[in-house]
């Protein structure tokens, strides 16, 4: 009888263990290449060694809030973790928690069918256009999906301590004002009528950080109408932007799209899946209820259509009229991110339409083998996500320049912000082996930087919503005083396209010379600059809203009152 119970335990806690060890191997074929030290640098992801809190980080400063607050919670991970270790711990995170969520959120017995839902959501063009992008944030969010859902199914059933799981599960989503949207939809859906107020609640405390600078601040004005058209989604093979859509990919930027989404049976491929989808749905009916599997479905339609909406010429009219009219509308561009509210539905729905379907066949043999087809054939489909896709990432450190041009800048009381030039948002720097990648002297320099946000898309420049960049670009072309702006300091970036007008060096101190980075300061007092960021007290009372929030939740979920009470009822004996 012993040994019979000890080989139950030991088949348990094989089957426990064996959807974490799928959701662990799908991040390590991803990003085994680039564990090793060194950074990833790609599009927008950009980190740095160690990165400095300052006002932007916060809201405080005269940016829209893209990356509020998670440049805040960056430069202070990176006071204890180096920049290029906490980049790859929240890059593995990511990738592990989503295929995980999605394997424990669908409603089944069967460890197969979770390993089919884990690949269904794990392994998609969304995972590989956005690693591809650099939007980690995102991915983060996408991975939080699955839990947030399974915390306000939760909260809609009245469960012990499902409000403190729902923001604990949104905590690490709302790290950027699309991510927090994402997080927000999905908690405030799967929770329901029952669970309505503490969503919601929860949702806008949490998103609160982003949101008050974007109203308060000055950078709350419109955004150029232009950006509808450039950031629209694609077309993937022959299939229409609705299709690529409804298979998770259409990503705006050609560029990053996996080399197998060209496949002429994609499609085909997307459509199968999105009818089996359809199908399991009615499965995932009758075992969460009509209501909460009703919920999950419309919102990944409604992000179906969000996302498609610039496709069509009326809906690509009224964002026009959004982005030259609403204040920060801005941050609604790059549509197609909206679809990762689609992917769970798409990942539930095919995981139960498939176990369905094994159940129909006779012998055991073809079970298994039609679910091993099916957890295998995302990755079948894009193969070209694995390995850092295929080489398409890397791992590479900075040279020194950039530690020694920080140093400079912390030891000298010479005041002043940091223009950063060549005049460009991205760089293609011969050390990357000229990926292209966001300027990191925002985050990389202990001082406020400035950085050209002009956006270039298929050779349309596409105006920023930094109205200091767009001074400090008339002040460099017409001859202008650098000073009157705020600035102190000229950063000159070699090894990447551009150039600086020699004219306007020839006139300044240079400080640092390096073969990647000159550090120029500027002749003359510096006069601050006058456009001030949002008031400080409800910025800094949103930051520590939120905090508090989440910590009190820690609390409540981790030190239950009944587990304190039996501690003082059974105090350890001596």
């Amino acid at each position: 009888g012993y040994s019979t119970t000890k080989d139950s335990r030991h088949r348990a806690a094989g089957r426990a263990a064996a959807l974490p060890a799928v959701a662990a191997a799908l991040a390590l074929a991803v990003l085994a290449p680039v564990l090793g030290r060194g950074f990833v640098l790609t599009y927008d992801m950009v980190f740095v060694p160690r990165q400095s809190l300052l006002p932007d980080a916060l809201g405080l400063g005269s940016l829209l809030p893209r990356a509020v607050p998670s440049d805040a919670v960056v430069a202070l991970a990176t006071g204890l973790l180096p920049g290029d270790v906490l980049q790859k711990l929240l890059l593995a995170a990511a990738l592990f928690a989503g295929a995980l969520g999605a394997g424990r959120l669908v409603p089944t017995g069967s460890l197969a069918t979770r390993v089919v839902a884990a690949t269904a959501y794990g392994w998609t063009a969304y995972v590989a256009e956005r690693l591809f992008i650099g939007h980690w944030q995102v991915l983060l969010a996408y991975a939080c999906l699955p839990w947030i859902t399974r915390a306000g199914l939760d909260l809609r059933h009245g469960k012990p301590k499902a409000g403190a799981r729902l923001i604990i599960a949104c905590a690490p989503a709302v790290l950027t004002p699309m991510a927090g949207v994402l997080a927000a939809g999905t908690a405030v859906v799967s929770a329901g009528k029952r669970g309505i107020r503490l969503s919601v609640g929860v949702s806008l405390v949490l998103n609160a950080p982003w949101l008050v600078p974007g109203l308060l601040g000055p950078a709350a004005t419109p955004s150029t109408p232009d950006g509808v058209t450039a950031f629209a989604a694609r077309a993937e093979s022959w299939g229409t932007p609705v299709l690529s859509l409804l298979g998770l990919g259409g990503i705006w930027n050609a560029d990053t799209v996996p080399a197998s989404r060209d496949n002429p049976l994609v499609p085909v491929m997307t459509v199968a899946v999105v009818a089996m989808a359809l199908l399991g749905i009615r499965v995932l009916a009758s075992r969460w209820g009509v209501a909460p599997a009703r919920a999950v479905l419309l919102l990944g339609a409604f992000g179906v259509t969000l996302a498609a909406l610039p496709t069509f010429p009326v809906g690509a009219a009224v964002l026009r009229w959004l982005m030259a009219n609403g204040p920060g509308a801005g941050l609604l561009r790059d549509s197609q991110r909206w679809v990762a509210w689609w992917a769970l539905p798409l990942a539930l729905g095919f995981a139960l339409a498939v176990e369905r379907a094994a159940h129909v066949l006779r012998t055991a043999a073809a079970r298994r083998a039609l679910l091993a087809a099916a957890a295998a054939l995302p990755i079948v489909i894009m193969p070209d996500l694995a390995w850092a896709g295929w080489g398409r990432l890397a791992a590479v450190d900075y040279p020194d320049d950039w530690a020694r041009v920080r140093a400079v800048l912390a030891a000298d009381p010479r005041p002043g912000d940091v223009l950063a030039v060549p005049l460009s948002t991205f760089r293609r720097f011969d050390w990357n082996d000229r990926r292209v990648q966001l300027d990191p002297a925002r985050r990389a320099l202990p001082r406020p930087t400035v950085i050209d946000d002009t956006l270039v898309v298929d050779g349309r420049p596409l105006p920023g919503d930094d109205r200091r960049a767009a001074a400090a670009r008339q002040a460099l072309t017409g001859g202008g005083d650098l000073t009157r702006l705020g600035f102190g300091w000229l950063l000159v970036e070699h090894g990447t396209p551009g150039r600086v007008d020699d004219r306007v060096l020839a006139t300044l101190e240079r400080t640092y010379r390096g073969p990647w980075l000159s550090l120029y300061r500027l002749p003359g007092e510096v006069t601050p600059y006058p456009d001030a960021g949002p008031p400080r007290v409800p910025v800094l009372a949103a930051d520590l809203a939120a905090l508090a929030v989440v910590v009190l939740a820690l609390l409540w979920w981790g030190l239950p009152a009944g587990k304190l009470a039996r501690i003082n009822r059974n105090p350890t004996r001596e």
